[in-house]
């Protein structure tokens, strides 16, 4: 369906025009008429979707209509509220690109940066402000922001809200805002957290469901990999040495594997930068003009710290490691197959991933299909040993552990060496004695044991 037949407004059309907007995705198609008609919404979709149009046309739309936005200082009439500044910035972006013919202002406030500039903008007049839980909190409590003019409230991103710990934030926002809105919610899971929310956010909302993993499935080129762990990083080294590829979205589980991945890129002279939760927002961001200005070609990324990213034209998506939950994949591919348009995505499978492979393929409904010419073969195909101890576990194999009768797994007798308190010194004895009769004394005045998380 074209933007055309939405009732869209002609200046909103002239500026969808300029992005070479015409064709609406399903979620735009579904999402944007319940919307300017005044109804609420619950949109289940991912990023990549085109969802983030599919509120900010409409918003933009009802609050031009609204007369009297001519009359009188400019108020906070729509929220967006999102989870990282990534994020943000990218719908602050799109309202931007999509207001550019209407009279309405928008702003972008988020943590990590002074707020200086922030409230000097809030100050000078705003009608739609896109927000981090955090940040927004802060202002409100400072009294420099008031939510008692919201007509529109939107929630994005709800489900990683909640991963993130931002609920409780988002909670105290909510009760700021005048009971009368139109509130539009989007989650790209709904886990009962979520679900408790819209009960009590929600009336009689417009449900639109978007499945990703068609979307990922049917647009998107997708091969893997068998490679053992310690070759990654020379296959992904190999792979970029395809000069055709000019930009390289590459996913890795820990932050501390994102940095040694860089590491080992620059070392082997490709461009290339991180993107963290261990970063500075400025750092962050500055990475993330870099690669969409193409001063970077290769982006490492953990999933938090990507949500935002929307760069067209991306030429790859790379699954370092596989992720623990699969609709996570979906998510990561997505990223080359923005708005409905083919994309590239390959994939990293160690012997000790191979279970997580499955659990994608499942959900997709399809085989990711095995690149055969692959300079690093899977070598390991006998499982790593167990480890055994604490933190970060030990270098023991576990058959080398002891039993509970001093004997090793193996059967044979244990040589460790366990002290002996009947054989231990007068010495030893006696301080052992004194600090039992310490332990005794002061036990009746320790908290109980819930105070010490146990």
């Amino acid at each position: 369906m074209h933007f055309k037949e939405l009732n869209i407004m002609p200046s909103l059309l002239k500026a969808l025009e300029n992005e070479n907007y015409t064709e609406a995705t399903p979620i735009q198609e579904q999402a944007i008429p319940p919307i300017l008609s005044g109804r609420d919404l619950l949109g289940c979709a991912q990023t990549g979707t085109g969802k983030t149009a599919a509120f900010a046309v409409p918003t933009l739309q009802l609050l031009s209509q609204d007369a009297s936005a001519k009359t009188g200082p400019r108020k906070i009439r729509a929220l967006v509220l999102t989870p990282t500044r990534e994020l943000a910035v990218q719908i602050f972006e799109s309202f931007s690109t999509y207001g550019k013919y209407t009279n309405l202002r928008s702003c972008v406030i988020f943590g990590g940066v002074s707020q200086v500039h922030q409230v000097e903008k809030i100050k000078n007049g705003v009608d739609i402000l896109v927000a981090t839980p955090g940040r927004l909190n802060d202002l409100v409590n400072q009294r420099l922001i008031d939510l008692q003019n919201i007509e529109i409230f939107i929630l994005d991103e709800a489900d990683r809200m909640l991963d993130m710990g931002f609920i409780v934030d988002v909670k105290r926002i909510i009760l700021k805002l005048p009971y009368k809105r139109q509130t539009l919610l989007f989650s790209a899971t709904m886990p009962s957290e979520i679900e408790k929310m819209i009960k009590s956010l929600l009336t009689e909302p417009v449900k639109v469901t978007i499945t990703p993993t068609v979307i990922a499935v049917d647009v998107i080129e997708q091969s893997i990999y068998f490679v053992d762990k310690d070759n990654k990083p020379k296959l992904l080294v190999e792979i970029l040495k395809d000069k055709s590829i000019d930009s390289a979205l590459v996913f890795t589980r820990t932050k501390h594997g994102a940095d040694k991945v860089v590491k080992e890129l620059l070392r082997c002279n490709i461009n290339a930068q991180a993107i963290h939760g261990n970063k500075s927002q400025n750092a962050r961001q500055m990475a993330l003009n870099n690669f969409k200005n193409k001063l970077v070609r290769v982006l490492v990324a953990t999933d938090i710290a990507a949500r935002g990213i929307d760069i067209d034209e991306l030429s790859l998506v790379v699954n370092f490691d596989l992720p623990e939950v699969p609709e996570t994949y979906v998510h990561r591919i997505g990223r080359t197959g923005r708005a409905g348009h083919g994309g590239n995505a390959i994939a990293f499978c160690d012997f000790g991933e191979k279970e997580l492979l499955t659990g994608i393929e499942k959900l997709i409904g399809k085989r990711i299909a095995e690149v055969t010419d692959n300079p690093y073969p899977l070598q390991n195909t006998t499982p790593v040993p167990k480890t055994s101890g604490g933190r970060g576990g030990s270098s023991r194999n576990f058959s080398q552990s002891r039993s509970p009768s001093g004997m090793s797994a193996s059967g044979k007798p244990s040589s460790r060496k366990f002290p002996d308190s009947k054989k231990a010194s007068p010495q030893r004895r006696e301080r052992v004695a004194e600090w039992g009769k310490k332990g005794s004394s002061s036990s009746k005045n320790k908290p109980p044991r819930s105070h010490y998380g146990v």
